[in-house]
C-alpha cells in the first residue's frame, strides 16, 4: 500500500560490475566514496608495507652501524618514509589497483572500503 518511493541516492548505489566501473570511470559517469581509514588498512596489507619497511630499517641500521652510513642511511629513510607516503596517498593506490585488478575490485566493494554510484 504505502511503499517507499525510490529515491535517487537508492537508485545511484547499484552494483557495478569491475567492466562497467573500468569502462565508465574515465568518462565520469560514477561517484567513488572512499572510507579512508579502511582504505589505508586495506592498501598497506595489500602491499605488505610493514614486511617491507621492517628489513629495510633494519638492514639499513646495521649498514650505519657497520661503517657504511651513506648506504644505510637511504634504507632508513625509505623504511620510514614508506608508511607515510602509502597512509597519505591510499585512496590513490586503491583506485589504481582497484582499476587494475577485478578482486581487488570486489574486495574494497565488500569490505565498504569503496562506493561507486552512478552520477546524475
Amino acid at each position: 500500500m504505502n511503499e517507499p518511493q525510490p529515491t535517487a541516492e537508492t537508485d545511484a548505489s547499484q552494483y557495478v560490475t569491475h567492466e562497467q566501473f573500468c569502462a565508465g570511470l574515465p568518462a565520469g559517469r560514477f561517484r567513488l566514496i572512499v572510507n579512508p581509514e579502511r582504505a589505508q588498512k586495506y592498501v598497506k596489507h595489500r602491499l605488505f608495507v610493514v614486511g617491507i619497511a621492517l628489513p629495510l630499517l633494519g638492514i639499513g641500521t646495521a649498514l650505519s652501524f657497520w661503517g657504511y652510513f651513506w648506504a644505510g642511511l637511504p634504507m632508513v629513510v625509505v623504511g620510514a618514509l614508506l608508511h607515510r607516503v602509502v597512509k597519505a596517498h591510499a585512496a590513490k593506490i586503491l583506485l589504481h589497483l582497484a582499476l587494475q585488478d577485478a578482486k581487488t575490485y570486489n574486495e574494497a566493494i565488500d569490505f565498504e572500503i569503496l562506493e561507486v554510484r552512478r552520477s546524475q
